[in-house]
């Protein structure tokens, strides 16, 4: 599994807009599926239905957001960032009913950025290399989840939002060595046969507390999907605790 989230900025940007491109491809050919017969509300009906999407308050960002060992988050970063962060969370507020809390939005934002700049600056001290192998094999990965068939297409999509290959090679090479320092720290992250049968029993409870009649599939056919859920925990759980350790030895100020 790809962290969008320790992505370089810009990149994970785009990603957003990639996969937000998709789903409005999907939506338009769903649309264009439905049946001449269906009746359409009008266009006021419809709009009254459908709320304004809101706007991103980025007034009062300060010039540096944040300074991690000497090293700042720019205003400009962290506006790019927030904007897509923003963008998903409008989204599930839409689909939920629920408000956004921005300046919640935007401390989560910062911390996790910061822990970013943590993370990335303790694989450049650790000297950690990626190949040009294991950068092409993450592109191919990233090709894929955005819908994309092969990494030529990848590349050509991000081209066309401004980021030349260079550039991303580039953040995709950090990427694998975060990937390398965060699976360093994590050790042997194989779930146990106990470990995916509790994954299970969670999902056949929450199931029940939801009152769901839909039948769950049999443990064994669920099983793969339970072993990469258990390992992508145990390598989230790693990735908090590494960021913690290197937080209380680092000088960080947040400036929101």
């Amino acid at each position: 599994m790809i962290k969008k989230w320790f992505l370089g900025l810009s990149l994970g940007t785009s990603l957003l807009v990639l996969s937000a491109c998709g789903g409005a491809d999907e939506s338009a050919e769903n649309e264009n599926a439905q049946p001449e017969t269906q009746e359409q509300a009008p266009s006021g009906e419809e709009n009254a239905a459908q709320p304004e999407m809101p706007e991103p308050d980025l007034e009062d960002i300060p010039e540096v957001v944040a300074q991690v060992n000497g090293e700042e988050v720019s205003k400009e970063e962290f506006e790019t960032a927030y904007t897509g962060q923003f963008q998903q969370a409008a989204m599930q507020a839409q689909m939920s009913g629920q408000e956004i809390d921005q300046t919640l939005l935007k401390n989560q934002l910062a911390e996790s950025m910061v822990g970013q700049k943590l993370l990335i600056q303790e694989a450049e001290n650790q000297k950690l290399t990626a190949s040009d192998e294991e950068v092409d094999q993450t592109l191919e990965q990233l090709a894929q989840q955005n819908g994309l068939e092969t990494t030529d297409e990848f590349l050509k999509a991000l081209d066309e939002q401004g980021m030349k290959e260079e550039q991303v090679r580039s953040q995709v090479a950090t990427q694998v060595k975060v990937d390398q320092l965060i699976a360093e720290s994590a050790g042997d992250t194989t779930p146990s046969n106990e470990e995916v049968e509790a994954a299970y029993e969670q999902i056949k409870e929450q199931q029940e507390q939801m009152g769901s009649e839909e039948e769950l599939p049999a443990f064994e056919e669920l099983k793969p999907e339970l072993e990469e859920q258990v390992k992508t925990q145990k390598e989230n759980e790693a990735t908090q605790t590494l960021v913690a350790e290197l937080r209380e030895k680092a000088d960080v100020t947040i400036n929101l």
